[in-house]
């Protein structure tokens, strides 16, 4: 059985997908705010968390920011009304697996949380390492190994260095990496790729082996 937190302001939306999620088969705990959804879980353990972003004292980025400090893994899907697409894209920059608009469909709701603990579970399975290019990363650390250095990364960065890893030599379309690493059927019409791949590349110093294939995408091009 997994356990998904719900974390609205809003009484009625906490009961109504509280009661969905029990029905499904799922173990459901809540919080009315971003502080207590913090304090949960860093004492119990949680599989998926459905976050509402707008919340008052302490709301989703901010929450969502606080877990990438603590290099808390749990998946994140935000629940939110806000129509801006740089809030949206905010969110998943920080770390969130999905956003979910409001009003939103039960159905979709489920079929969604059933995705990302599939995927949680598949991520788990998979092996530690990824090595190349005399990188070494850590999947479960979200670090790599360079030499005799170690240099940390979010998850975004590590997602997507893995991805472009196991594919090194190749050609990785920029409409891959958006539907393959940060989970979108869509453009979202920002640069998240690009600032993503100059983070690595800073990190990745002195030679980083990421190449930009101009209108195309990237290339791991370390053997």
């Amino acid at each position: 059985m997994s356990t998904v937190m719900v974390v609205d302001d809003e009484e009625r939306i906490r009961t109504l997908v509280s009661r969905s999620l029990a029905s499904a088969g799922h173990h459901v705990v809540s919080a009315a705010d971003g502080f207590r959804a913090l304090e949960r879980l860093a004492s119990e353990d949680v599989d998926l968390v459905l976050l509402d972003l707008v919340m008052p004292r302490c709301n989703g980025l901010t929450v969502l920011s606080s877990m990438r400090q603590r290099e808390d893994p749990t998946p994140v899907i935000v629940l939110t009304g806000v129509t801006d697409v740089a809030t949206r894209v905010q969110a998943l920059d920080r770390g969130a697996v999905d956003v979910v608009a409001k009003p939103f469909s039960l159905v979709e709701l489920l079929a969604r949380t059933r995705r990302h603990l599939g995927a949680s579970t598949v991520t788990r399975a998979e092996p530690r390492f990824v090595s190349a290019g005399g990188i070494r990363l850590d999947l479960e650390r979200r670090s790599v190994t360079l030499g005799d250095r170690e240099v940390s990364l979010t998850e975004r960065e590590s997602s997507l260095l893995a991805h472009l890893m196991r594919r090194r030599g190749e050609v990785c379309r920029r409409s891959e990496l958006v539907h393959d690493v940060w989970g979108l059927d869509f453009d979202p019409g920002s640069n998240v790729v690009e600032v993503c791949v100059r983070r690595l590349r800073n990190k990745l110093q002195p030679d980083p082996p990421i190449e930009t294939i101009r209108r195309v995408g990237y290339c791991f091009s370390a053997e």
